[in-house]
């Protein structure tokens, strides 16, 4: 009878223990969605019925308080097109290498991670000083968008490199012994099993990458600048939204409302990129995995 009333104590704390997680569980999800209903709800209130066709093509009016945002959107997709432009190959060379071939060069390997961590925690304003003394003084680019875009490849390198690499690692051994048997090249290995394999993890590290480099505004505000007109080149002077949000809502009067319209048009870019980097990835892992 006691070992009976013994069990019986013990199964109920795992049943209480097991509802308590599960609640705790739930409560996590339950206020990660309200705050994001919260914030969303919140910038469609106010900003929706200033959100237009004219609003995405005209140009900025009266320091931004009228207008639209045309220049500025054009500004943002240019430097997001020279960061992922610089970052990618970079990155994926580099997680290659990490991932296959640093044990034969274990020193170079750990001082790489080491540099990427460090790099991970560097707050955006310090990659702002330094694109600014080295891109824009050093190299002359000025206060660009070519200068904008190489400071934000060089802060997504360390999201994009790790997680790239946690990606290639994934693949199971077999793989690689199978592709060493049929005498595949490390080129031929690398486009036709690795990659496939990884690509999940690269798709994280693109759209983490992508959404960093969309809500940066300290570190363009040392490179890329402030000015809001059609930029004609790389080599021209380009305002991106986040810059162009913080400005609307901390130094000009009047400028909210289009502050939250600017706003909706960031968060519908950043979706509408996440789901076409998920379905590119999910293309061409059918094409060149037809079998999965």
């Amino acid at each position: 009878m006691r070992e009976h009333f013994v069990s019986n104590i013990a199964r109920d704390s795992r049943r209480w223990a097991d509802g308590l997680l599960a609640g705790m569980v739930w409560l996590a999800a339950m206020l990660i969605a309200i705050a994001f209903c919260w914030i969303v709800g919140d910038l469609l209130w106010h900003g929706l019925s200033h959100v237009s066709w004219q609003f995405l093509v005209s140009a900025p009016e009266n320091a931004g308080r009228e207008g639209g945002i045309g220049p500025i959107l054009v500004s943002t997709l240019l430097i997001l097109g020279v960061c992922l432009i610089v970052a990618l190959p970079i990155g994926l060379g580099t997680a290659f290498f990490l991932s296959e071939l640093s044990l034969a060069y274990q020193g170079l390997g750990r001082w790489i991670r080491l540099s990427l961590e460090v790099l991970a925690g560097v707050p955006s304003i310090v990659f702002g000083l330094f694109g600014n003394a080295f891109f824009c003084k050093v190299l002359g680019l000025g206060f660009s968008i070519l200068a904008g875009g190489l400071t934000l490849a060089c802060m997504v390198l360390p999201i994009l490199i790790r997680t790239t690499e946690e990606g290639l690692r994934s693949v199971p051994r077999e793989y690689r012994l199978g592709g060493a048997a049929l005498g595949f090249s490390q080129t031929t290995l690398l486009r036709q099993v690795l990659l496939p394999s990884a690509l999940p993890g690269l798709t994280v590290g693109l759209i983490l990458g992508v959404g960093r480099s969309l809500a940066e505004t300290a570190a363009l505000i040392f490179t890329s600048g402030y000015v809001d007109r059609m930029p004609s080149s790389l080599l021209d002077s380009g305002r991106s939204l986040s810059i162009h949000i913080f400005d609307l809502s901390m130094n000009v009067s009047g400028g909210n409302d289009n502050a939250y319209a600017s706003a909706i048009v960031l968060l519908l870019l950043l979706l509408f990129i996440n789901a076409l980097a998920s379905g590119l990835s999910e293309y061409w892992l059918k094409e060149t995995l037809p079998t999965r």
